[in-house]
């Protein structure tokens, strides 16, 4: 049966610290008394930087007051179980505490991420590796895998450029992430991938070994300047692949932009005209010039371009064995997960990102 102290424990977890709700309403009300100002927006870059801020604790303030509705609610109907007797009930408040301790270990999680970059969304680069068709078809996969993770995680996502594989999947793909830490939590996914399967594709019914590596970039805001010379990009427009047919573009609206002086190139190919994707490649090369920077500023923390490895054998950072067992194993710290099928699906991911990142401090807190 039930107990009360359960629920007591969670009533007062979400006080004091980075939990502390009047702290978070003196700070927003002082955000709101200076966005009223007149002069407010004659700075525009602290302008925006201010708004974000705010935008951010209203929702963490809106979420954790929900938190403390259903706790509150919680404690009456175990009032009106205890007294009933009825153990349909309290299996139904059982159900509800765990999911909301879940709630407030994830709250408490994201206050670990207090690099400035953390809280913006994302862009994530996947690349087939070592294995031709079977990687181009992994590579989907993962695709699928982020999608429904960020799905379920309340992101917003975009696939702004692709080259499709040869008879399956992708060679690259490049999605972006919008919704708040996004890149706290995926940058962890940084890193090659591995996948141990029977081939779809072989007639023999062999084991295949596929890989795929992942890169996230911060996908930065207006609020962080990163001034680029037209002097130092190259601008082509050309025809954004299709399944053929039909599909095909008639007209030039992919676009690809060349930053010279670092030798970054970006695409879009997604948005119906070339200005539209012209703004998004534009957004997509700003984020990964500012990630080049935050490299050269973090002495304590490795680069992320460093963490590149040979899309192949050795250098994994984690492998999703399908046979002759089921496993998903992280290499570098050891977790697995038995129910390969449901990673697959999105689930459990949350698992693995934390257990990096609690591991790896240096890449969850912010230096001092």
């Amino acid at each position: 049966m039930l107990r009360p102290y359960n629920l007591l424990k969670i009533r007062w977890m979400p006080s004091g610290g980075a939990f502390d709700l009047t702290l978070k309403k003196d700070r927003l009300a002082e955000l709101q008394n200076i966005s009223q100002a007149p002069d407010f927006w004659n700075d525009t870059q602290n302008a925006q930087k201010i708004s974000k801020e705010l935008n951010l604790l209203q929702e963490t303030i809106r979420k954790q007051q929900i938190r403390l509705r259903r706790i509150e609610d919680a404690q009456v109907l175990l009032e009106l179980a205890s007294e009933s007797g009825d153990e349909a009930s309290f299996a139904e408040l059982q159900s509800e505490i765990t999911q909301i301790q879940e709630e407030v270990e994830e709250a408490e999680f994201e206050t670990m991420l207090a690099d400035p970059e953390d809280a913006c969304s994302a862009v994530i680069s996947i690349n087939a590796g070592a294995g031709g068709t079977e990687s181009c078809d992994w590579a989907a996969m993962l695709l699928r895998m982020y999608l429904r993770f960020c799905e379920k995680k309340g992101y917003k996502t975009e696939l702004v450029d692709y080259t499709y594989g040869d008879g399956a999947g992708y060679r690259s793909v490049t999605v972006t992430v919008e919704g708040n830490y996004a890149f706290g939590y995926l940058k962890a996914e940084v890193g090659v991938h591995r996948l141990v399967r029977i081939s779809p594709f072989d007639a023999n019914k062999r084991r295949h070994t596929s890989f795929a590596s992942l890169f996230v970039h911060p996908l930065i805001n207006d609020e962080i300047v990163i001034e680029i010379k037209p002097e130092d990009i190259k601008f082509e427009a050309f025809r954004a692949g299709g399944a053929g047919g039909q599909h095909v573009q008639k007209n030039e609206t992919a676009v690809r932009i060349t930053h010279l002086p670092s030798g970054i190139v970006v695409q879009c190919q997604n948005e119906r005209s070339q200005h539209q994707n012209r703004e998004v490649a534009m957004k997509i090369l700003k984020s990964r010039l500012y990630e080049l920077e935050l490299e050269k500023k973090r002495a304590k923390q490795k680069a992320i371009e460093e963490t590149k490895k040979e899309n192949a054998w050795g250098s994994q950072i984690r492998s999703y064995v399908l046979h002759p067992y089921k496993m998903v194993k992280d290499h570098r710290t050891g977790f697995e997960v038995g129910d390969a099928e449901s990673v697959l699906d999105g689930e459990h991911l949350d698992e693995f990102i934390k257990s990096f990142l609690l591991a790896n401090p240096s890449m969850s807190q912010a230096e001092v």
